[in-house]
C-alpha cells in the first residue's frame, strides 16, 4: 500500500519535473567549440572571392570582399538604411536591392545613399586558402 504524497513530496517532485528538461541548456560553450562550432566554420576558399569584388553569404549575413589582390574584408551583409540583405557585388560596391544603397568594398562606407552609415565590419581569418569568421 502506497502513502499518500505528502506536501513535501509533491514539492520536490514538481522541481525535479521542471528542472529536468533544463539539462543541457547551460551556458557551456567548450562543447560547441571543441566541435568546430558553426561560427568558425570555413566562409569561402581565398580563390571563391574574386579581386576588385566580393560574394554575399546570404544565409550568414556577411559579405567578404577583396578590394586588391590579398586584401579580404568583412562586412555585415545587412543594409543599414532599412535592414535589407545586400544581394550583390559589383563595380567596386556592394549593392542593396531595397533601395538602392551602395557601399564601398574597401572600407564598408556608403558610395551611394540613402543609407547614411556604413556596414559594420565584420572579423576574419584568412588561413593558407581558407577564410574563417574568426
Amino acid at each position: 500500500m502506497t502513502q499518500p504524497a505528502t506536501r513535501r513530496t509533491v514539492l520536490a517532485t514538481g522541481a525535479v519535473a521542471l528542472a529536468a528538461p533544463c539539462v543541457g541548456c547551460g551556458g557551456n560553450d567548450k562543447s560547441s567549440s571543441a566541435s568546430g562550432s558553426s561560427d568558425k566554420k570555413e566562409l569561402a576558399k581565398t580563390g571563391d572571392i574574386p579581386e576588385g569584388g566580393g560574394k554575399v553569404f546570404k544565409e550568414r549575413k556577411i559579405v567578404v570582399t577583396q578590394p586588391k589582390k590579398g586584401d579580404f574584408k568583412a562586412f555585415s551583409a545587412v543594409c543599414t538604411h532599412r535592414g535589407c540583405t545586400v544581394n550583390q557585388v559589383a563595380d567596386g560596391t556592394i549593392d542593396c536591392p531595397c533601395h538602392g544603397s551602395r557601399f564601398h568594398i574597401a572600407d564598408g562606407s556608403v558610395a551611394h545613399g540613402p543609407a547614411t552609415r556604413p556596414l559594420p565590419a565584420e572579423t576574419i581569418k584568412v588561413e593558407g586558402n581558407s577564410i574563417r569568421l574568426a
